[in-house]
């Protein structure tokens, strides 16, 4: 015989973990919408938010060619450049904290297609570049807490579209470039201390609108650019400042110019792009 109480306490039950399992749903979904609501307000990056851009402060002049650098103070230094004026020396510094550019100093020489390094003292080496047809070799470093630039010691040769980096020790490489009518493979030091720039090792092959990264190890990866016959280059080099010599590396496997490189937390470098060019790859110091 049909017991209809057991009946009724079997779909009693059903009924209750049916809506049980409702309810432990809609508290899932709720308590995703209070995690995403308090990532937002916190500022982090979430999977149900979507990354977007927004405006910020103009600077008070177009350019391109220019240079920016991150300060030691929060602040980003941007240096010359380029507009329909031509060369620029006016520099302004931009202030995350409120979103905004503001004139500082002007540098001494107008100038694009530069380098600006950040140096271990907070001052930044600004060298080389353009004004026009004329390539520059003179030098100047910015001081943040003055907000003004000073002359400093000239490199050898003139340069623009060369690298500047600095090493573990504190001085700036300087290497490659062009010089108005060819590309140089020559390369110097710049010593903050001295604030004098010295000869160093040659590069195999003369390169300019190159990268230049400093690897783990302390070496610099040179790759890519165009040589003197404006043939692009695949070619890699490496400079030890233990001897201060180049000596060839592995070469990419497309020539490429105007590319980027960039260290990644492996040790590898990730070399990406380059005109006409969607391709990457990456060096490993290792090989």
């Amino acid at each position: 015989m049909f017991n209809t109480g057991r009946g009724l306490r079997r779909i009693r039950t059903g009924a209750t973990m049916h809506n049980n399992i409702s309810k432990s749903r809609r508290y899932a979904k709720a308590c995703l919408r209070c995690l995403a609501l308090i990532l937002f307000i916190a500022g982090l990056d979430s999977p149900a938010l979507a990354a977007v851009w927004q405006a910020s402060g103009s600077m008070s002049a177009g350019r391109s060619n220019h240079t920016a650098i991150l300060l030691h103070n929060g602040k980003v230094l941007v240096t010359g450049g380029y507009n329909n004026s031509g060369a620029l020396s006016l520099s302004e510094l931009y202030d995350p904290s409120v979103g905004t550019f503001a004139t500082t100093g002007s540098m001494n020489a107008a100038r694009d297609s530069h380098t600006a390094t950040l140096l271990p003292n907070s001052k930044v080496l600004v060298a080389g570049g353009a004004v026009g047809s004329a390539v520059l070799s003179s030098a100047e470093l910015y001081d943040p807490a003055a907000g003004t630039f000073s002359a400093t010691g000239s490199m050898s040769v003139v340069r623009s579209s060369y690298t500047a980096t600095l090493l573990p020790n504190g001085k700036v490489l300087v290497s490659g470039g062009w010089n108005g009518s060819t590309a140089h493979s020559s390369a110097e030091l710049y010593d903050p201390v001295a604030g004098t720039f010295s000869t160093t090792g040659t590069m195999s092959t003369a390169r300019y609108s190159h990268t230049a990264t400093l690897l783990p190890n302390g070496k610099v990866l040179i790759t890519g650019g165009v040589n003197g016959s404006y043939e692009f280059l695949s070619s890699a080099e490496l400079y030890d400042p233990t001897t201060g010599t180049f000596s060839a590396t592995g070469s990419m496997s497309v020539a490429r110019k105007y590319h980027a490189a960039i260290l990644l937390p492996n040790g590898k470098v990730l070399v990406s792009g380059g005109i006409g060019l969607s391709s990457a790859e990456l060096y490993d110091p290792a090989d």
